[in-house]
């Protein structure tokens, strides 16, 4: 990488810790090709992005954000995982964690609260927005439905009597 590159990496991170809400830290000693293809695969289909990042550019970009807190977390070979979902990115990446033991989660932050390993763990163990959004629907719903049916029930027990009334009127006639 030459010096305008780095400069152009820089200020992409920089945009980056700008308007995200959670970023999260880990060490990828020893993960093949197959293996962070197939990570950045399921982050990608949750919404969030997998970047390896030279640690020393990483904080540069890190410095003056609310993030900067994870500065500490950069030493050795890291990789940066980020998203606006904050439940979603913990979520794959302590799922492909408990799977591949060399995909080692060292902590995160949301927004400006550092979280350690333990934090993003709790953080995984939540309901996401898709989820949380999911049971809001659902709780709308049934209400509604209840309502529904409990309005039709009347006029459905009233046709069955008319009809048994009907039945019954007609079979004496005869």
């Amino acid at each position: 990488m030459d010096r305008t590159d780095k400069r152009a990496f820089v200020s992409f991170l920089a945009e980056v810790f700008a308007s995200t809400s959670m970023v999260v830290v880990t060490q990828n000693k020893g993960l093949t090709v197959a293996d962070v293809t197939e990570l950045r695969r399921q982050i990608r289909a949750a919404g969030a992005t997998y970047k390896v990042a030279k640690n020393r550019l990483a904080s540069r970009a890190l410095d003056g954000t609310q993030f900067d807190g994870i500065v500490p977390l950069l030493k050795g070979p890291t990789a940066l995982a980020w998203s606006e979902d904050p439940v979603a990115v913990a979520k794959v990446i302590v799922e492909f964690a408990k799977k591949n033991e060399k995909l080692v989660v060292l902590g995160g932050s949301l927004g400006s609260q550092t979280l350690d390993v333990d934090g993003v763990k709790a953080l995984a163990e939540l309901p996401s927005l898709d989820e949380l959004r999911a049971k809001l629907v659902g709780m709308i719903q049934t209400p509604a439905t209840r309502i529904a049916g409990i309005t039709q029930a009347p006029a459905g027990q009233l046709a069955r009597v008319l009809g048994a009334y009907a039945e019954t009127g007609d079979t004496e006639a005869a």
